[in-house]
């Protein structure tokens, strides 16, 4: 039996996107089925100071996070839950939901959406962003830049 080749890949050589040019939020893409034919789409969520996402919510797919540096805000069914390093939410389908960075420093979530169910394409046909050393520092693990 052959199994497929594993697909790896290095912090710098990660694309970033914004969804939309005036977004306060854009995406560092790990994988997703455009790029690497997975069905899911995994990203690290780059907040800038203030940032948010507009409310949205998902027809089918279960969205997760993991904050990896920063702290803000999940706001989900009513409620809010303050968020930092080391916190995980999970969005089930039609939860509508808004994540917010209401500090002076930058917010990263480790994201995943499955199914993808469109979130991949709505990411790579937005803004091309360069990620900051800062960026790479966090995605690294050395910590907030």
């Amino acid at each position: 039996m052959m199994t497929a080749p594993v697909i790896g890949k290095r912090a710098k050589e990660l694309r970033g996107f914004r969804i939309a040019p005036n977004d306060t939020n854009y995406f560092a893409c790990l994988f997703d089925p455009l790029e690497d034919g997975v069905s899911f789409t995994l990203v690290v969520e780059i907040f800038e100071p203030g940032g948010r996402t507009p409310p949205n919510s998902h027809a089918e797919a279960e969205e997760c996070f993991f904050v990896l540096a920063g702290s803000g805000k999940a706001h989900a069914n009513g409620r809010e839950m303050p968020i930092g390093p080391g916190d995980c939410f999970v969005l089930k389908p039609g939860v509508e939901h808004v994540v917010v960075n209401d500090t002076a420093e930058k917010l990263y979530c480790l994201t995943l959406m499955t199914p993808n169910e469109g979130f991949a394409e709505l990411i790579r046909n937005g803004t091309p962003v360069d990620l900051a050393p800062e960026d790479i520092t966090v995605l690294t693990g050395r910590g907030p830049g």
